[in-house]
């Protein structure tokens, strides 16, 4: 039986992590190339020319024109921190890279740091993975469904009117042979025509074909531009919609990582950080590789050449 080339594909192992990004001026010029990918510009005048205030990796920035001094980590998800880069290059590998999650207990005991720190550099890190997300619109033939957060309380509205449920879409593209490409799983305040539509105008390209069960919120995506193919349901089983397969694979996968990694949080406060930090997961599972050669090719860039 051949394998499956995205699961085996060779990634950033810990020794390699370590490797590049094991000490603090590795990690400080990892920074500046994804703050200044084209060289250091002044925020306030754009001018190029500076030097570097006093030593040290989190040495400011100072502008030789206008004299103001920029912070390597200010505005970033580093800013104000009192933590090694090291540490927060850690952190950010060891979640990012957990196929299953990783709650902020065992977080610290990876990275050796108090529990107050670990939970607020969880939520922090989470963000910015599912802000990444943000940037990118779902093209092509489009999978969506209706999912929640949470259980049923007893005693309480069932179903899903269920005032312990959080609502939120789950869509995944997929390519002309019907692989997953990209996933969205977004939290709406309802399911309903307008919510769905302002939710395709943010996160699906014109002329898109989304085929959804036939809820008739869905039907909103036509106001985003979108073509709409409701594919009714009824009382077939999961296995017998194929045109179902991925949405439904994945909103299982989810719902057992969030179960297993997590056992519970505040759905409705924290929803859009779990969802997207999985979503980040599996839309980056196609360049593992990209992190060793890139931090490579960056290292090689810096080692000065030889004369003679």
């Amino acid at each position: 039986m051949a394998s499956n080339p995205i699961q085996f594909q060779p990634g950033m192992s810990l020794p390699d992590f370590i490797r590049y990004f094991g000490v603090e001026a590795h990690c400080a010029d990892a920074l500046a190339r994804a703050r200044w990918p084209d060289g250091f510009a002044c925020p306030a005048c754009a001018a190029t020319a500076h030097c570097v205030v006093n030593r040290g990796t989190k040495a400011p920035y100072q502008c030789n024109a206008c004299h103001r001094q920029t912070s390597l980590t200010a505005g970033t998800l580093f800013g104000n921190t009192k933590l090694p880069l090291t540490r927060w290059f850690l952190a950010i590998y060891l979640i990012s890279q957990a196929k299953t999650g990783l709650a902020a207990l065992e977080l610290k005991r990876h990275i050796g740091v108090s529990y107050p720190t670990a939970w607020l550099m969880h939520p922090k890190i989470m963000r910015a993975m599912a802000d990444s997300n943000d940037q990118e619109r779902l093209a092509g033939p489009v999978q969506i469904d209706d999912a929640y957060l949470g259980g049923e309380i007893n005693g309480a509205k069932a179903g899903r009117g269920s005032p312990n449920k959080v609502p939120f879409v789950a869509a995944v593209a997929v390519n002309e042979q019907g692989h997953p490409i990209h996933l969205k799983l977004s939290p709406v305040a309802t399911f309903s025509r307008e919510a769905i539509a302002q939710w395709a105008k943010a996160n699906l390209s014109p002329g898109s074909v989304v085929t959804s069960d036939g809820l008739a919120c869905f039907a909103g995506v036509t106001d985003a531009g979108c073509i709409h193919a409701p594919f009714v349901v009824g009382q077939l089983k999961p296995r017998d919609l194929p045109q179902f397969k991925w949405v439904n694979t994945i909103v299982g996968n989810l719902k057992t990582t969030l179960s297993g990694a997590y056992h519970a949080f505040k759905f409705r406060k924290y929803a859009a950080r779990y969802l997207g930090a999985f979503a980040y997961r599996f839309n980056h599972r196609f360049n593992l590789v990209d992190g060793p050669q890139t931090a490579r090719r960056n290292r090689e860039r810096r080692r000065p050449r030889r004369s003679g």
